[in-house]
């Protein structure tokens, strides 16, 4: 299916690793310009560069969005080299673990800001440019906001803000005909996640523990399957789909993990 994606410039936050990378990578295929965002200039044009070697387009921007300015200053100079937004995807973030019982109030604000206040502010900014190309916007959310974690309070916290604010913006932005959808991850496998697990007592036995309990087909989500799905959201092939909070998990979060064990 063609998306109908080719030389629209699409920003994805967090887009030179993990999910960010998959969902440039996916965008780049179809022909359009992936413009990342992240605060390492290294892995950004590492990721350029791989991406036009694969003969696709890409742009990039150096900020560190925790910071609130920096989410004004990247639309501008996305604007500046391409003078056009068609998409946005909120991605960048960490699962810092700022809890309760041994979390701080500083640590929790701090949490917000790398977590969900550039989501809204990225937002902000495109607004303009995205009313003049009826772009589409995707949040990239995570199943801690409906199943907890434990001692992860902020990030909890921001990933119940970005489903709300995906609703909220759905409705609002309804009347400029800009798409508002989110996609919620699960157990997806990225360079982030593989440094967690392998910092854990028994690495590969927590493993196996955690993909006995994806129930479609007993293995992590890969990073091109929310890609995929982020690129229809952003297309006008999903042209009657918005306030929307897909669940790109294999099943983890609604389904009774027992059926995975049951296979």
């Amino acid at each position: 299916m063609d998306l109908e994606l080719k030389d629209h410039v699409i920003i994805v936050t967090g887009g030179a690793k993990g999910i960010g990378e998959g969902i440039c990578r996916v965008l780049a295929a179809e022909g359009a310009i992936p413009v990342i965002v992240g605060r390492s200039e290294a892995d950004n044009l590492a990721t350029v560069a791989a991406l036009e070697a694969a003969g696709g387009r890409a742009g990039q921007v150096v900020a560190e969005l925790a910071n609130p300015e920096a989410s004004e200053q990247a639309v501008a100079a996305v604007l500046a080299r391409f003078g056009r937004i068609d998409g946005l995807v909120n991605n960048a973030g960490v699962n810092d673990g700022v809890g309760l019982e041994n979390g701080s109030y500083v640590g929790f604000l701090q949490s917000l800001h790398s977590n969900l206040v550039h989501y809204y502010l990225m937002a902000q900014h495109a607004l303009p440019a995205l009313k003049k190309s009826g772009g589409s916007i995707v949040n990239i959310s995570s199943k801690t906001a409906e199943t907890g974690q434990g001692n992860t309070s902020a990030y909890a916290a921001a990933n119940g803000g970005r489903n709300a604010l995906t609703r909220e913006w759905a409705v609002e932005l309804l009347k400029y005909n800009i798409r508002v959808n989110a996609i919620v991850v699960a157990e997806c496998w990225t360079p982030q996640y593989e440094k967690w697990i392998q910092n854990l007592p028994d690495a590969e036995q927590k493993l196996r523990e955690i993909t006995a309990r994806i129930p479609l087909g007993q293995r992590m989500t890969t990073a091109e399957e929310i890609a995929n799905t982020t690129a229809f959201l952003l297309s006008r092939r999903s042209s009657h789909t918005t306030g929307q909070i897909l669940h790109v998990d294999g099943g983890y979060v609604h389904l009774d993990r027992a059926l995975a064990n049951a296979g």
